[in-house]
């Protein structure tokens, strides 16, 4: 095992993690940091998205080796991010049904809006693609990507 430092919503940790070992593990596991959840193993569910430099990353199968010193963010560090209003549109608008994927959309919607402010409607569909939700609460999540769009202009 080999010893890692890695910055996490703003504190650098030291973990001990196997070469390979994927991001999502170090975070639940030996960081107790358990919003961040697991649904494929593949990256393709978008449950344990995460940002890594601002830029939304697939936690299960990134090494956590590979980050280097690269800030992440995880759904716990979001109360103190200056896109908060983006899970205050979630909570305002009720859109989780069941909840699981709901950390890795807002992971995702945080990384678009930072992005692109006011994003189109393509914008919003190519950057939420690979989230995938289950209960199926696409538009109350496009909703909330938009009332938290209008809070960044101003508009709300």
């Amino acid at each position: 095992m080999k010893i890692i430092p890695i910055q996490v919503n703003g504190q650098t940790r030291r973990i001990k993690a196997p070469p390979g070992m994927p991001l999502l593990w170090v975070l639940r596991e030996q960081l107790m940091l358990t919003g961040t959840k697991y649904g494929c193993g593949a990256g393709q569910c978008g449950a344990c998205t995460v940002l890594v430099k601002g830029q939304a990353v697939r936690s299960c199968i990134t090494p956590a080796a590979s980050i280097g010193r690269a800030p992440v963010l995880t759904i716990e560090g979001m109360g103190a991010h200056p896109m908060k209003h983006v899970q205050k549109a979630w909570d305002e608008l009720d859109v989780p049904q069941c909840g699981y994927c709901q950390s890795g959309q807002i992971m995702s919607a945080v990384a678009l809006l930072t992005e692109h402010p006011s994003p189109t409607e393509a914008q919003i569909d190519e950057a939420m693609r690979g989230n995938i939700c289950r209960c199926g609460s696409y538009a109350e999540i496009r909703a909330a990507i938009r009332a938290a769009a209008a809070v960044l202009q101003g508009k709300a």
